[in-house]
């Protein structure tokens, strides 16, 4: 296995370990909502009996889940900075892809046992009380479109279809579940038992879905446009870092306002012909300035390729800062930074700034070639001047083997299950590190990863 380390010299001294948000609450509330929905149920059903009833109520119980779900489905991908910040954008992006398995399984559901449940009430067949339900009940119709465009969505961001779809078109696709959930809203307030006539029900939905409506555009639309007002970012310098990666130099005003940490990551749209309508994530790969930050971008599709023809003086939004990928995660005084590929760029920007006393901070990066190393010279500069430790692992897997099973990590990094873990790479490089971390003797709470694939 081809490893170099740089000589070491002494650095600065440890600063402090602020503690992470434990997303226990965000869980904790998340599951209230869902009790009280299940108890406005319980309160308007006196008694069920017979397989009609049974299936109604079945079907009443999972179209209230799947309203209220939707709802919570939006709310984790809106941008709200205290989950951003204290639970992480990719652990949000993780718990919003379960919740639309949820979504659409309770929404089909809903569709289903009420249909059934409706014509053994009235003695029909199921495709007789379908268009009966459509043509004569109320938002009926609206609610069938909702369930349909749920599925397309489901569909698309299946595993075997999502990356096959650029980011662009899957992205902008799931604009469509803010259809989805206007559509259902009307729905269960015109539809469902648990409402008519119930105004303090009816007031609670409004609340709910009002209150994430407005989260969604304050967060989404308004502070995007405030902060372009604010900051001004204009892009300065583009610089070819490696083949098919490029570094983006951004400058702008206030930027102390922002309380930017490095490992964070914005949201950056930038305003030229064939990119502006596109919002990509991309991590900061330097440590903010005063007056100017840097993005480092791998050729990876139709959107990253374009940004190697942007000119200085483009206007750029940017959305953030977003993620908890940062020291605030940090429980121990031994830090390990694990990076691969195009993963080097949010480590690289905590290489360079966690508080880390002489032989405590390491970086072990791995790339298939010499030429894949970006920020090599970077890098050496700063681990001579902190004194930190810096591995690479260079070559295909065919000649160097897995330089990440438990044994080579542990030979590599003496101590290895005192320290707090930063990992970030392709997904099967991850795959790969995250249980051999485990195997040695990591504890899961001080392995921290953020894939940044939503």
């Amino acid at each position: 296995m081809a490893i170099d380390a740089p000589g070491e010299m002494p650095g600065d001294a440890t600063g402090g370990m602020p503690t992470r948000m434990v997303p226990a609450a965000a869980i904790s509330a998340i599951g209230a909502g869902a009790v009280a929905v299940l108890a406005l149920w319980w309160a308007d059903t006196p008694a069920v009996v017979g397989l009609d009833e049974w299936l109604t109520g079945a079907g009443r119980i999972t179209g209230l889940l799947a309203g209220y779900a939707i709802t919570v489905l939006l709310a984790l991908m809106a941008r709200i900075p205290v989950l951003e910040h204290g639970v992480g954008s990719d652990r949000l992006a993780r718990w919003h892809a379960m919740g639309g398995r949820y979504v659409v399984c309770l929404a089909v559901s809903h569709t289903l046992l009420i249909i059934w449940g409706y014509a053994v009430t009235d003695g029909t067949g199921i495709v007789s009380e379908t268009v009966t339900l459509n043509l004569t009940y109320p938002d009926v119709l609206k609610a069938t479109v909702a369930v349909l465009l749920l599925v397309g969505i489901g569909i698309v961001s299946a595993r075997a279809i999502r990356p096959r779809l650029r980011y662009e078109t899957w992205f902008h696709l799931h604009f469509y579940t803010y259809l989805a959930a206007w559509l259902a809203f009307g729905h269960v307030l015109a539809d469902g038992n648990e409402f008519i006539g119930n105004r303090t029900a009816q007031a609670a939905w409004y609340a709910l879905y009002l209150g994430v409506a407005l989260v969604l555009v304050w967060n989404r639309f308004l502070t995007p446009i405030r902060q372009a007002l604010l900051h001004r970012f204009t892009v300065t310098r583009v610089i070819e870092e490696a083949p098919g990666v490029i570094s983006i130099h951004i400058a702008g005003r206030r930027l102390d306002r922002l309380k930017i940490e490095p490992g964070q990551f914005f949201r950056w749209r930038f305003l030229t012909r064939g990119l502006w309508w596109s919002a990509n994530p991309y991590s900061l790969s330097a440590a903010p300035r005063r007056n100017g930050l840097r993005i480092t971008v791998k050729d990876l599709g139709d959107h990253s390729r374009g940004l190697a023809g942007i000119r200085p003086g483009t206007r750029v939004l940017a959305e953030g800062p977003y993620g908890s990928f940062t020291a605030r995660r940090r429980t121990r005084r031994k830090v390990l930074l694990i990076a691969g590929g195009v993963g080097i760029t949010p480590l690289r920007a905590l290489f360079e700034s966690i508080p880390a006393a002489p032989g405590d901070l390491t970086l072990l990066y791995r790339a298939r070639t010499s030429e894949d190393l970006v920020f090599r010279t970077e890098l050496e500069q700063i681990s001579a001047r902190r004194g930190t430790g810096l591995l690479y692992c260079v070559g295909p897997r065919s000649v160097v083997g897995d330089p990440f099973t438990p044994h080579t990590l542990t030979a590599l990094v003496p101590h290895l299950p005192d320290h707090d873990v930063y990992v970030c790479g392709p997904t099967g490089m991850t795959g790969r590190v995250i249980p051999a971390l485990r195997a040695a003797g990591v504890p899961r709470r001080r392995i921290h990863h953020e894939s940044f694939e939503f």
